[in-house]
C-alpha cells in the first residue's frame, strides 16, 4: 500500500497573489488597485508552488463575500458598504454560500465556469484544492441569488419575534435597532437586530467586534447553554447541503473557519454523510481551545486541527520573546497522541508576516522555527503565499492598516509576490525560497520526516547544548534515523548531542556504523552508533541542521 504523502498546504488569496500593480494606494478601488483573477493562477504560477514541495492549495477567499464594489450591472444586488470592512470585504463575510467571488472573474457571468477550470489546471499539476468553509456566520446582507432551486435562503421563515428559537437560522435581538458603536451606518437599517458573528449577543456591538457578520443559530440558547438538536436544526440541514454543493465542484478539503464556535454534534453529524459521498476529503479546523481538541477530532471527524496556541504560539515566544527553546518539550506533550492531527504554520492571513517589524523583522532569524514547525511531526506544515520571500507586509493598505499582516480587508498588491511573477526578486528572496524549497520538500522525500515517530533529545543533553537556544529531537522510520537541531541563538554552535540506547532501541536500529547525511547541506560520513553515542555538530547562527542515519 502506498504511504500517504505528509501533506504541504500553500494558502494563498487569489485577490492579490497575481496582483501585479505597483501603484496602489490606500483604500484604494479595484479599478484603482486592481485584482487578481482565477485565471491568472496559470499552469506556470501552479508549476512553481508545486516546486516548493506543496501537495495541496488553500484558495482564500473564494466564496462571494460582502464588498464595496457594485456589480448590479452584471445582476449582483450592491451590498451596503457601511456594513462592509474595506472596500474589497471580508473573504469570511459570506455574501452567497452557492457563488464566488465576482472579482475574481474575467468575465463575471462566467465567473463559476472560471473557478471550476482552476480546479480542474490544480489537479492537473498534481496538487489538491481547499477553499474556507465559514459555517459560524454570515453578511449582515446574506442572500443568495445563485443558490440551487428548492433551496431556502438562510434567515428564510425565521420568527424574527424569538430570540431564541431552534428553528431559526439567526439570534434575533427582540425590539432594538442594530447600533454597533463606532460605526457609520449611513442607511443601513437592520431591526431587530440580529446577534453578531463573534457570539455577541447585543444589538450594540463594538467597531473591533465581527459587527459586519451575522451568528448562525445551530440549535444552542446562549443564555442557559441548553442545546436542541432533536430534530435536526434548519441549519444543520442547510450548511450539509452547502458542503455538498462545493465538495461536488471538486474540492478536495475544506479548512472549517472558527470552528470550535460551532457545536461538535453538527461537525459529527455533518462531515461523517460528506466523507460517505466523497471518502478522500479532509476537513480541517480553524481552533483555538486545546481541551477541545480531542473532541473535534475523535467525536465532531476533523482531519487535522490548527496548533496555534501550542506550537505557532511557542516558536513566536521563542523567536520573540526569550522563551526558553526547551519550552518546544511541552508543545509535543500537549497533543501527545493526537500530534499527527495537528496543522503547523508560521503565517496565516491572521497571523503577522515572519519579516514584518512586528514580528522577527528578518525572515532568515525564522529558519530554525520553519524546520521546526515543518519536521517535528507528521502532521500537514502551511505555508502563506509569499513567506517563503520573506514578505514583510509593510504597506498600509487601507482598512487593515499598518499591522505587519498582508490585507484581506483591501485591494491590494504584495510586493515580493510581484517581483518573484516578474521574475525580478532579489537575491535574499532567491535564497530563502531555496532554503524552504529544500526543507518542504525533504517533508515527503525523507520517509522518516513523512510518516516517522518522534523522539524527544532534550533530557539526556542538558550537558550538551543551551536548552534556551538550542532544541534537539529524532524522527525514526523503518531502519531509518533523522536528526535535526535547531540554533535559535544568534551565534553559530559547535557541540555534540547525545543519542541515548533507548533512542535507537525506540528507532530498532542495532550498534553498529552508519551513513551520516547532512541533508540540508548534501554532505556525508560515517558514524558509529552505540549506547551512548555524542554526535558532533556545527550549526549556524538562526539555522537547523537535518542529518540522517541510513
Amino acid at each position: 500500500m502506498k504511504e500517504k504523502k505528509k501533506a504541504i498546504i500553500y494558502q494563498l488569496m487569489p485577490r492579490w497573489f497575481t496582483n501585479c500593480n505597483e501603484g496602489c494606494v490606500p483604500n484604494g478601488s479595484i479599478k484603482q488597485n486592481g485584482v487578481g483573477k482565477f485565471n491568472d493562477i496559470d499552469e506556470s504560477k501552479l508549476r512553481s508552488i508545486k516546486s516548493l514541495g506543496a501537495t495541496h492549495v488553500w484558495y482564500t477567499g473564494v466564496i462571494e463575500h460582502a464588498t464595496a464594489t457594485n456589480y448590479s450591472r452584471q445582476g449582483i444586488a450592491p451590498c451596503n458598504p457601511h456594513v462592509v470592512k474595506g472596500k474589497a470585504g471580508s473573504p469570511y463575510a459570506i455574501r452567497d454560500y452557492y457563488d464566488v467571488c465576482p472579482d475574481l472573474a474575467v468575465k463575471v457571468k462566467n465567473r463559476m465556469a472560471e473557478f471550476e477550470a482552476l480546479v480542474q489546471r490544480t489537479h492537473r499539476m498534481g496538487l489538491k484544492v481547499i477553499i474556507d468553509f465559514v459555517p459560524n456566520h454570515v453578511a449582515r446582507e446574506y442572500e443568495s441569488d445563485a443558490k440551487p432551486a428548492g433551496v431556502e435562503d438562510l434567515g428564510e421563515g425565521d420568527n424574527p419575534m424569538m430570540f431564541f428559537d431552534p428553528s431559526n437560522n439567526f439570534y434575533y435581538i427582540t425590539g432594538q435597532e442594530f447600533a454597533p458603536h463606532g460605526v457609520d451606518l449611513g442607511d443601513y437599517r437592520e431591526f431587530p437586530a440580529r446577534a453578531t458573528g463573534n457570539d455577541c449577543y447585543t444589538a450594540s456591538p463594538n467597531r473591533d467586534d465581527w459587527y459586519e457578520t451575522v451568528k448562525l443559530n445551530y440549535g444552542i440558547d446562549p443564555w442557559n447553554g441548553s442545546r436542541h438538536f432533536s430534530p435536526i436544526p434548519p441549519t444543520w440541514i442547510k450548511m450539509l447541503d452547502i458542503l455538498k454543493f462545493w465538495a461536488g465542484k471538486g474540492v478536495d478539503g475544506f479548512r472549517c473557519d472558527m470552528a470550535h464556535m460551532v457545536p461538535v454534534e453538527f461537525w459529527q453529524w455533518a462531515i461523517g454523510q460528506i466523507k460517505e459521498i466523497h471518502p478522500g476529503i479532509i476537513f480541517i479546523a480553524e481552533i483555538y481551545d486545546v481541551s477541545l481538541y480531542h473532541s473535534y477530532i475523535f467525536d465532531g471527524g476533523f482531519d487535522y486541527l490548527y496548533d496555534k496556541v501550542t506550537l505557532y504560539d511557542t516558536l513566536r515566544g521563542i523567536l520573540c520573546n526569550g522563551w526558553p527553546a526547551s519550552d518546544l518539550t511541552r508543545c509535543w506533550q500537549t497533543v501527545e497522541g493526537i500530534g499527527g492531527h495537528m496543522l503547523n504554520f508560521l503565517e496565516n492571513h491572521d497571523e503577522q508576516r515572519i519579516a514584518s517589524r512586528q514580528f522577527c523583522g528578518d525572515p532568515f532569524k525564522a529558519l530554525p522555527a520553519l524546520v521546526v514547525s515543518a519536521t517535528m511531526s507528521r502532521c500537514p506544515f502551511m505555508v502563506y503565499a509569499g513567506q517563503e520571500l520573506g514578505e514583510p507586509a509593510a504597506d498600509a493598505e487601507g482598512y487593515s492598516g499598518l499591522d505587519g499582516r498582508t490585507t484581506i480587508f483591501d485591494y491590494w498588491s504584495v510586493p515580493a509576490l510581484r517581483r518573484w511573477h516578474q521574475g525580478k526578486p532579489t537575491a535574499d528572496e532567491r535564497r530563502l525560497r531555496a532554503i524552504y524549497r529544500k526543507v518542504l520538500r525533504l517533508c515527503n522525500s525523507e520517509k522518516t520526516l513523512a510518516h516517522g515517530q518522534f523522539f524527544d533529545l532534550m533530557y539526556v543533553n542538558q550537558d550538551t547544548l543551551d536548552p534556551s537556544q538550542q532544541y534537539a529531537y529524532l524522527r525514526h522510520c523503518d531502519g531509518e534515523m533523522t536528526l535535526i537541531v535547531a540554533n535559535f541563538s544568534g551565534q553559530a554552535v559547535d557541540t555534540t548531542v547525545r543519542i541515548p540506547q533507548h533512542a535507537l532501541d525506540c528507532a530498532k536500529m542495532s550498534e553498529g556504523m552508519y551513513q551520516m547525511t547532512d541533508c540540508l547541506n548534501d554532505g556525508s560520513c560515517t558514524v558509529r552508533l552505540n549506547g551512548d553515542t555524542c554526535i558532533p555538530i556545527h550549526i549556524d547562527a538562526h539555522a537547523a541542521t537535518i542529518l540522517k542515519f541510513k
